[in-house]
This record gives C-alpha cells, structure tokens and sequence, in this order.
C-alpha cells in the first residue's frame, strides 16, 4: 500500500466524519467531550486543542484512508491519540502505517523520546498493533476501560535502526 502523511485538507473532514457512525463510536475515537452528532467542517474545531498537529494518511489517489493526532503530553513524552482508519482499508496494514509515520513525524518535530498512548481494553486489534511497535503497559496511568501504553526511550522507533 502506497500511502502518504499529510495535513488534513477540508474534504478529509467529510471523509472522516462518516467513518463515525454513533455516540459511541465517536467517543471512544474523540473521547466524552466530543459531541455526536457533528457537522463534518466543524471537526477541525472539535479536534483542536493546545500543541497538537492532526494528520491524514492518504492513498495513492490522496484520499484520506486515516486521521490521528499528536501533543506533547510531559517534557521528553509525546502522545499519539484520535486515531481512525477508514472501513474499507482496516486489517491491511494502514493502522500499522499511519502509526509508524505519525510516531516518526512527532518524535522528530517535537524532540521527545518517548511516545505515549491510551487504547480501550476490549480493542484487541488495536492493543496488539501498539505492542508490535514497541509499546508497553503501565498498569499504574490504566484505568478499567482505558490501558495507558508508552514506549521505552531506547525503544522509539525501531525504524531508525
């Protein structure tokens, strides 16, 4: 699969939106705060919040196939979250690129050494893609539903290897 990281275009807003079928679909991508129903031009406000950068990873036709976001969360931590891969292209690989990229991208522009995340419990697809690049549970930031997950410093990214 031939794909690209990219900022998010006006249209991708459209895209996205309608991966997002219910309340619960869309607080579980966008947390509680997120409003269900949306309009799809109001997401890049919905999304906004203080040191973050959204990204689509986009196909070869430059259609968004994914979104995900990044901030810093502590100095040296930068935490990846909202991330959503279109229907169509789930269980192919494009969970496992926009990862890669989105974590290559936020390391290098933020200069942080460890990558920090939250996934559901019960979304085992998602949990073993996180342990396949190199994340790790700290059961102490876990809550019930939500397993908090980083990376090790000497672990962030086995690409650059």
């Amino acid at each position: 699969m031939e794909v690209t990281l990219r900022t998010p275009q006006t249209a991708d807003y459209e895209v996205i939106a309608s991966w997002v079928v219910d309340k619960k679909a869309c607080a579980r991508w966008a947390g509680p705060s997120m409003p269900f129903p949306f309009a799809p031009e109001s997401l890049p406000e919905l999304l906004e919040m203080e040191g973050f950068a959204s990204y689509c990873l986009s196909g070869s036709n430059n259609e968004c196939v994914g979104f995900g976001q990044f901030w810093v969360a502590n100095p040296g931590a930068v935490h990846i979250g909202r991330i959503i891969i279109s229907p169509e292209t789930r269980g192919i690989g494009a969970g496992r690129l926009l990862c890669e990229r989105l974590i290559d991208t936020a390391l290098r522009s933020t200069g942080a050494h460890t990558v920090t995340l939250r996934v559901y419990r019960d979304n085992h697809a998602a949990r073993s893609l996180y342990s396949s690049l190199g994340f790790c549970v700290v059961e102490s930031e876990s809550t019930d539903d939500l397993l908090f997950m980083r990376t090790m410093p000497d672990q962030s990214r086995k690409a650059d290897a």
